[in-house]
């Protein structure tokens, strides 16, 4: 009987790019006339795909936004994830310890997915175990990454631990019919929205493999589980 999968997401949970792509979403957007604090920048772009919020952009401002502006965005953020990124902390601890098998499933492509890993020298724990939802054509809130990333470890969705930090991909792990844990540090203000969501919500890195190995403790008397 497998022990189970736990699917990571990435941006937010194993790297914390998430405040640099903002900043970079935020001048951006100043510079066409729309203002973001950096609170409201951070959730603007949380979990979504690219294309999403710069739809929501246009709508914004009632016209396109120039046609070089998400590879404007794509190269500022390479530029500062070369020199400000760093892993989530404590998340080197918790895979270096994790006993269950594990991958990483974002809505980020493939090429961001494995160079933020690598910046933060956490590509190693993911070789070969990288889901990208360029790939599958599905992006969080759809459970399809996620379901795609299991069928391809061999491992049935009830039997899936997620670890996210976004509504959306919160949504997606519930639709999958997954377990989903929530990594909500006190400054994000996210626990109770995602808590809501239907994850088990926690604060630090440090607490999840407790949670997981409770988690995993359970499926072992979960006879309903294939």
């Amino acid at each position: 009987m497998t022990k189970g999968l736990v699917i990571f997401d990435c941006d937010g949970v194993l790297v914390d790019s998430e405040p640099l792509s903002a900043r970079i979403m935020r001048g951006m957007a100043a510079e066409e006339g729309i203002d973001f604090s950096p609170e409201q920048a951070l959730e603007f772009i949380r979990g979504r795909k690219v294309a999403a919020w710069v739809d929501q952009l246009e709508a914004m401002l009632g016209r396109p936004l120039p046609a070089d502006f998400v590879p404007a965005f794509r190269k500022g953020c390479s530029e500062l994830f070369s020199t400000d990124l760093l892993p989530v902390p404590r998340v080197q601890e918790v895979l270096e310890g994790l006993a269950l098998p594990f991958c990483t499933a974002s809505s980020a492509p493939r090429e961001k997915i494995l160079h933020t890993l690598g910046l933060t020298g956490l590509l190693p724990h993911f070789e070969g175990r990288v889901y990208s939802a360029y790939e599958v054509g599905s992006w969080k809130p759809d459970p399809g990454l996620f379901l795609h990333a299991a069928a391809d470890r061999g491992v049935p969705a009830r039997r899936c631990a997620v670890v996210e930090d976004s509504l959306v991909g919160v949504q997606a792990g519930i639709a999958a019919g997954m377990s989903v844990f929530a990594y909500a540090p006190p400054h994000s203000g996210t626990s109770a929205l995602l808590a809501a969501e239907g994850a088990t919500a926690f604060g630090c890195m440090a607490e999840l493999p407790g949670l997981l190995d409770e988690w995993s403790a359970g499926l072992l008397h979960d006879r309903t589980a294939p």
